[in-house]
């Protein structure tokens, strides 16, 4: 089957920018408000695409559930007896852990926090486009470790775009 002559580079489709991705209708009231307080700051730094807004609602939903379980935490003790006698933490202390781990979790993956920004900023360039400085393919061997192209063991995880082939060594 003839497929055609390769696009160049620059013949290449892009996306269109759009504006900012439009809030949800399942948010709630909480989310909303998170979701307008950073949307357009994300979208302005080229983070936020309408390619990210299931994620960037996940996070936001994350962030409500997180507020009402702070909230809820001052309303109520820490620690609660139960029925039969027992003294534990307060539910609300454990949502409100969950949520924020979660959070940590979107942020990351959208790159909010400061250490995603510099990870995504060591792989930008200037003008916005993805450049790749260099691969380095790593094996696992049959004892579990990560090895390079030589078979030598790596100590630690190579830095720059790193593909973890988990096979043994032809």
């Amino acid at each position: 089957m003839r497929r055609g002559p390769k696009l160049k580079p620059s013949m290449s489709p892009r996306l269109k920018e759009g504006g900012v991705p439009r809030c949800p209708d399942h948010l709630d009231a909480d989310a909303r408000k998170e979701w307008r307080r950073l949307a357009r700051t994300l979208h302005e730094a080229g983070i936020l695409t309408v390619a990210d807004r299931a994620a960037f609602a996940a996070y936001c939903q994350s962030y409500s559930l997180w507020a009402e379980a702070v909230r809820k935490q001052r309303e109520t003790p820490r620690l609660i007896k139960t029925p039969s006698g027992y003294v534990q933490q307060s539910p609300w202390i454990a949502i409100a852990n969950k949520q924020l781990e979660l959070m940590g979790r979107y942020m990351a993956e959208l790159g909010i926090t400061p250490t995603s920004r510099t990870r995504l900023s060591d792989v930008m360039a200037e003008d916005g486009t993805a450049t790749l400085n260099r691969i380095e393919l790593v094996w696992r061997g049959p004892d579990g470790t990560l090895r390079d192209k030589d078979g030598k063991p790596v100590e630690d995880k190579p830095a720059g775009l790193t593909l973890d082939a988990d096979c043994e060594r032809l």
